[in-house]
């Protein structure tokens, strides 16, 4: 049921009207950590960022990476082991990669992913992420989008991933590092335009003994890394921090010049999807 621009879907005003009530309303200006993209009302795309470049006055381009030093992750500390190069590079040389990629729904939650993709990713392509094997069967694609102001400084780096066997949107969010009240370093935030708002995701970095990085969104209340939902409700914002989800991200060399990476997502400390994908460097087109 649609119900105008301002609420957009049933469904939506649903998840909008559960944060505004049962989260916080903040300031940008105070909390910069949770400011981000917020999506259309009918529906977000690989055609996104476009469409909020042509609305706010930006311009887009191809981007080579996620990050533009790796090494950004850590400023002010130095990791006790080194992280592996080949890590860092898939950071900042993503556009230089191939993605391929494995979805497994954890037994009684399969049915969660159906319903997920019922109600909300397959509408708004966004967040579809794969049912089974099939859908990944072909590969994925994978594009990064700079995001540019009108003096050029980069507003956005977006990381767009497309199933290559039904052209579904699996993940269409931006990447960039924060500081968190919480935690005492530099995180990773990944941001998920969603009607009026979107889905943030705080992760601490760590480095492991064998070089590998280890990416986590746990934590225990607000301020903390983990899981927020966003939403714009006129000129006000609310934030919901859902200490219930979880996520764990081990990135690690696989040999080959190749970077593995293994995603699990928990709710309620039950893994709920486990990804896993495997990144394999090509030619890196030139930066305009």
């Amino acid at each position: 049921m649609w119900l105008g621009e301002r609420y957009g879907y049933l469904p939506d005003a649903i998840t909008q009207a559960w944060v505004r009530m049962t989260g916080r309303r903040f300031d940008v200006a105070r909390l910069p950590w949770l400011d981000g993209p917020a999506g259309d009302a009918r529906r977000i795309g690989e055609e996104y960022f476009d469409r909020l470049a042509a609305r706010e006055g930006l311009r887009t381009r191809a981007g080579p990476g996620l990050l533009p030093g790796f090494s950004d992750l850590f400023t002010g500390t130095v990791p006790a082991v080194p992280l592996d190069r080949s890590v860092a590079d898939f950071y900042e040389r993503t556009a230089a990669y191939r993605v391929d990629a494995w979805a497994q729904w954890c037994g009684a939650f399969r049915p969660f992913g159906w319903l997920l993709a019922a109600i909300f990713s397959r509408r708004l392509e966004q967040l579809n992420v794969p049912l089974d094997a099939l859908e990944t069967s072909q590969g994925m694609t994978s594009r990064i989008v700079d995001v540019l102001d009108a003096d050029g400084r980069t507003a956005y780096v977006a990381w767009i991933r497309t199933l290559k066997a039904t052209g579904r949107v699996v993940y269409c969010g931006t990447y960039s590092t924060c500081r968190v009240p919480g935690f005492d370093g530099i995180c990773l935030k990944v941001a998920f335009p969603l009607p009026n708002g979107n889905a943030t995701v705080i992760l601490m970095p760590k480095v492991e003994a064998d070089g590998s990085l280890v990416l986590t969104s746990s934590g225990e209340s607000f301020g903390d890394p983990g899981f927020y939902f966003v939403v714009r409700h006129g000129e006000a914002r609310f934030a919901r921090y859902v200490r219930a989800m979880r996520e764990r991200i081990h990135v690690y060399a696989g040999g080959d010049g190749e970077v593995r990476a293994d995603h699990d997502l928990r709710i309620f400390g039950h893994t709920f999807l486990q990804l896993r994908y495997r990144l394999v460097p090509a030619a890196l087109p030139a930066r305009p």
